[in-house]
This record gives C-alpha cells, structure tokens and sequence, in this order.
C-alpha cells in the first residue's frame, strides 16, 4: 500500500501512529467506529487522540526504556486522557512489541524475554480498560489474588499470552509468530488502492478468522454468522452496507 505524496517514517515510533490512525480513518469498517459513524460513546475523535498520546510509551518502546508489561501499561495509561473508553488496547498488545523489537524477528525474542513483573505490569493494564474476560478464568485480572497466582506459577507475560490463546486472536499472535500481523502486512503491502485497503483487508480477516472478540461479547453463534456474512460480502453475494447495517443493528463490534 502506497500514499502518493508521502514518505513512510522511518522510526517504529511514527509507523505506529501512522497506523492506527490509517486504521480509524478506512472506510468503510462494517461495525466499526470510522469515517461514517460513531458510537454514542467512543468517537473517531477518540481514536485519534489515543494515537496520539501512546507517542511517549511508542517512543519508549523504540528505545527499549523498560519492559513490555510496563510498556503497554503505559500506553494504555495514556489514553485515559479521553472519555471514550476503550480505543487501542489490542492494538498496544500487538504493536508495543513489534516497535520494541523493530523487526519481526527482534519482536519475537522480545516476547520469549518477558518475565513475571512483565504479566503483573499488564494485569495493572488491564485493569484500566473495560475489556471484557471470562469470569470463570483462574487468572481473571479483576481478581485481586491473580498477581500472587503469576508470582507463585513463575507465569511471564508470554505465559499468560498462551493461556488466553486459544479464546483470543490477539494474545494467540503472541504464540503463533504474529501469523496474521504478517498476512495482514502483506495485504495491505500488495494492495494497491490506499483508500480501500485498510478496509478491504480487515474484510478479508473478518471473513477468515473466527473473531474471538464477538464471541465473547455475543456468543459462537453470532461470531459465526459475523463470519459467513462478511465471507458473503467477499464473494460478492452482499454488499457491505448490509453487513454494516447487520452490525450495528445486533451491536456487533468486529
């Protein structure tokens, strides 16, 4: 993906404002927060201020200044500035450690090097966000006795990663050598329309990927039916305004 006019920056730091800012402003994102609709409660506006003020912790995160727990605590701390909840929480697992690790390969070591006050530092995370978890989970983050369990299991973040894997997409990139970052990079990398691409490939994801997030908030059921709809959009069997409008009709945040 190309933006004519523009030279790409060069530091971890801005490629990752760079991108979630891209990310919020692609239309059209069935469910989502973009250029055509808010939620009564997070705005596009949100979005934006968020990436802006994770650069402190983006920038920290370059030089490697601190842990990676620590890291995307900080980021998420950050966006406390704006009142519309949850913007980039997923997002920071995901980029902390490829800013940090400045390849793909340095994002990986980065990730097998975490440690117990790594996992500690991202429950404190967690707790500054309405995420929604499963309540039956051992490690619940709401749970105030889960840090002595980590301490007591020598549990690191990796570890934790591994737990959450198999009912989460993004902590599984974590074990799975970020596998669809990388299909996702290199989409957008062939696509050679920048309006749509940020778009056309969250559709493709959406369409091929069970999306963990929907299951927890609404159940397998409407995660699968979220999934058989967009795959029919892709095949050119429905449009994606009525995927958009299905969304939004049913609360379904993809």
């Amino acid at each position: 993906m190309a933006l004519p006019g523009c030279t790409f920056p060069s530091s971890g730091a801005d490629r990752a404002q760079l991108a979630m800012v891209l990310e919020v402003l692609a239309s059209p994102k069935p469910g989502n927060v973009d250029r055509c609709h808010d939620y009564a409660e997070t705005r596009l506006e949100h979005f934006v201020v968020s990436a802006l003020a994770a650069r402190p912790a983006l920038e920290a995160a370059g030089a490697r200044s601190a842990g990676l727990g620590s890291l995307i605590e900080a980021a998420v701390g950050a966006t406390a500035c704006h009142a519309g909840g949850n913007t980039h929480f997923g997002t920071f697992i995901l980029l902390v450690p490829l800013v940090y690790g400045g390849t793909l390969k340095g994002a990986l070591a980065a990730v097998r090097s975490t440690t117990v006050e790594d996992a500690i530092a991202f429950y404190r995370a967690f707790a500054l966000t309405r995420v929604r978890v499963a309540a039956e989970d051992e490690f619940d983050v709401n749970d105030p006795a889960a840090a002595d369990r980590l301490r007591s299991r020598g549990m690191t973040l990796l570890d934790v990663m591994a737990h959450s894997a198999p009912r989460d997409m993004v902590a599984r990139e974590w074990t799975n050598d970020f596998a669809l970052c990388r299909r996702a990079a290199d989409a957008l990398l062939a696509d050679s329309d920048p309006r749509i691409a940020v778009g056309r490939t969250f559709l493709a994801l959406l369409a091929t990927e069970p999306d963990t997030f929907i299951v927890k908030k609404h159940g397998p059921a409407l995660a699968d039916e979220t999934q058989e709809r967009a795959a029919a959009v892709v095949r050119g069997e429905a449009t994606l305004e009525s995927l958009d409008a299905w969304c939004i009709g049913r609360g379904v945040n993809p």
